[in-house]
């Protein structure tokens, strides 16, 4: 087998309690790469057309990269796939952690989880053997609770659990699965599809070592970080994503404020990662093998009494718990966000749903009959709270909530789907549209729904130094924000293909290797002759694929587009004069179209299948 790759699928029926091993072969390999490359493969070749997201027929894929089991910063994260029960479409999602790499040592590229078990069980895999176990005592438990029963279990606290809590088992459809109980393969629901086939956890432990190709080549560009590009991380090392810019991001329009209504958010520094580190006390984590640190440790005492053990709020986390609901108590959105890690619920998708709820109380849609009695106005930071609680419980209104705002506005009515944030039922995360608007364009096409890591920043492309950064992929010139003409369109389809790849090569966004040094480092692990266009067009493949799956699950052309509220300003502040034209972004849809090798309804033509070496996707 190619270096890089153990060549082992592990297949698991839950219904009939099959375990096996599968082979991969190097092309196969080369051409999806791995992560949602084989993910995309495995939903569009295995699935049927129509099947219930939470039903036994859909199938849950853990996927790992080529670097995964290697020493290399940024790359220690694995991918988790299914049909989403959020969008009812191509659903994937992202971890980092020590998880992933620790697959890898136990002799699996991945795992495909079908059917559904009669009673809870956790998969446990150990140096290359899996079994099922019972998990009828962890079924209801919280994920700090549920691994140290598992670790005392098994008799090892180095195992590593991948896994759900009560919010995953009782299908709220924005569920995540929780890696070491702090990072989330947060968005699409895939926490929900694990707890709809009663699979609590998978844990795993392996010793098993790989080589690489080249060890002079790899050593040669982890010379190169040590020496240049950690230096160029040192804001995330040292307060983690949110960095000390939330005041920054409100100023400019960038960070929800009250449902992505209003505009002048007057007290964002409370929410920065400075604050907290100068109020509350902040220490640092990191992913495997990964130099950066860049995960938020905190402890609170009272009244919040946060633990540790559960990490702390990411930039998108201090967005949605707390500006988006117009709170900045910066320690309630830390206990908000303790929740959702024992819960396993996605933090983005929660807050924007407490936002919905929000406005649609204030605006008379929700009365105190309706909440039970409960006041939620827009700055209850102990209300924010509750309601999280009260989603992950599916308790009360939480029960509503729970299915996401899409599904929420189709069950209150009275015009509250106009305040229902969402792009295919995958609520927008805290990347403001009016502002970015290649960001909304890349919204509104994505296949899984509002997405913000596939997707270009517009200040990427904006700077002068542009060509020095994305000249190697034909972006040579710097493109203003609210541009969003032919050239910002192509910057959108480079610069997303190149994303694909990170996702199926599993490399965190936020470690600054260049187009070429991630070449360079393809070719040390694998011995493969690949260049940038090659890996570019794995990335084209992927996107190209999800895309066939969703049109085959029923999408058209009119799924892709924003809430009509981005086609209005902020109610004040930086964006009261700023909106999305509706013609402009459908001109930029259509171009996307064109230049991806689709028709005008956004179908992919035979010869791009053809071109991608994926013909087959029509007849899986």
């Amino acid at each position: 087998m190619v270096n890089g790759y153990t060549g082992n699928i592990l297949r698991v029926n839950l219904s009939n309690e099959k375990i096996s091993i599968e082979s991969l072969d190097e092309i196969f390999c080369r051409r999806y790469i791995g992560g949602e490359g084989f993910v995309a493969y495995y939903l569009l070749k295995e699935l049927k057309a129509g099947i219930n997201p939470l039903g036994p027929e859909n199938k849950l894929i853990f996927a790992t990269g080529p670097f995964t089991i290697f020493v290399i910063p940024g790359t220690g994260r694995n991918s988790v796939g299914a049909k989403s029960p959020l969008t009812s479409g191509f659903g994937v999602a992202e971890v980092g952690g020590h998880w992933g790499a620790e697959l890898k040592h136990a002799g699996f590229d991945a795992i495909i989880v079908e059917g559904k078990a009669k009673n809870p069980v956790y998969l446990w895999i150990n140096d290359g053997v899996a079994e099922l176990k019972d998990a009828t005592h962890l079924w209801g438990k919280i994920t700090g609770e549920s691994q140290e029963i598992i670790h005392k279990e098994l008799g090892d606290n180095l195992i590593r659990v991948a896994q759900i809590g009560p919010g995953g088992e009782r299908l709220v459809r924005y569920a995540c699965i929780i890696n070491d109980l702090r990072n989330a393969a947060g968005r699409t629901g895939m926490g929900a599809v694990m707890g709809s086939k009663k699979l609590k956890a998978i844990a795993v432990r392996g010793n098993q070592k790989q080589e690489v190709a080249d060890k002079d080549r790899l050593r040669a560009l982890l010379k190169l970080f040590n020496e240049n590009i950690q230096q160029r991380n040192a804001g995330y090392f040292e307060f983690g994503t949110g960095g000390d810019y939330m005041e920054e991001s409100a100023s400019s329009g960038n960070l929800s404020f009250r449902n992505f209504r209003d505009g002048g958010f007057t007290n964002a520094k409370a929410l920065e990662p400075r604050t907290i580190k100068e109020t509350l006390g902040l220490e640092k984590d990191g992913c495997y093998a990964c130099s950066i640190r860049c995960k938020k440790v905190i402890k609170i005492g009272d009244p919040w009494n946060v633990d540790s053990i559960y990490g702390g709020p990411e930039y998108e986390t201090l967005g949605a718990l707390g500006s988006n609901c117009g709170v900045d108590d910066v320690a309630a959105v830390c206990k908000a966000n303790e929740i959702c890690n024992k819960y396993s619920l996605d933090t983005i998708s929660t807050g924007i749903s407490v936002g919905f709820a929000m406005e649609c109380y204030e605006r008379g849609i929700l009365t105190d009959k309706d909440t039970d009695g409960i006041k939620l106005n827009f700055g209850n930071a102990e209300v924010m709270v509750q309601m999280v609680k009260m989603i992950g419980k599916r308790e009360g209104l939480g029960d509503i909530l729970a299915e996401g705002v899409k599904r929420a506005s189709d069950k209150l009515k009275n015009g509250s789907d106009k305040f229902a944030m969402h792009v295919k039922g995958v609520e927008i995360p805290m990347h403001e549209p009016r502002l970015k608007k290649g960001m909304g364009l890349g919204y509104a096409i994505s296949p899984t729904g509002a997405e913000h890591m596939t997707n270009l920043d517009d200040y990427t492309v904006a700077h002068s130094r542009v060509m020095a950064y994305h000249g190697p992929i034909g972006i040579l010139e710097p493109l203003e924000l609210d541009d969003l003409s032919p050239k910002k369109v192509r910057a959108v389809v480079y610069y997303t293909n190149w994303r694909y790849l990170f996702n199926a090569l599993l490399m965190c966004y936020f470690v600054f290797w260049r187009y070429n040094h991630i070449t360079e480092m393809v070719k040390a692990v694998t011995g493969w002759n690949t260049s940038i266009w090659e890996l570019m067009k794995a990335g084209e493949r992927i996107s190209t694929m999800t895309r066939v799956f969703n049109i085959r699950e029923g999408f058209t052309k009119n799924d892709d587009w924003l809430p009509e509220r981005f086609f209005e300003p902020h109610t004040s502040g930086a964006l009261s004069e700023t909106a999305i034209a509706p013609d402009k972004l459908k001109n930029a849809i259509n171009t996307y179209y064109t230049m991806m090798g689709w028709d005008e309804n956004g179908t992919p033509t035979q010869a791009k299948l053809e071109e991608l070496d994926i013909d087959w996707v029509v007849n899986p």
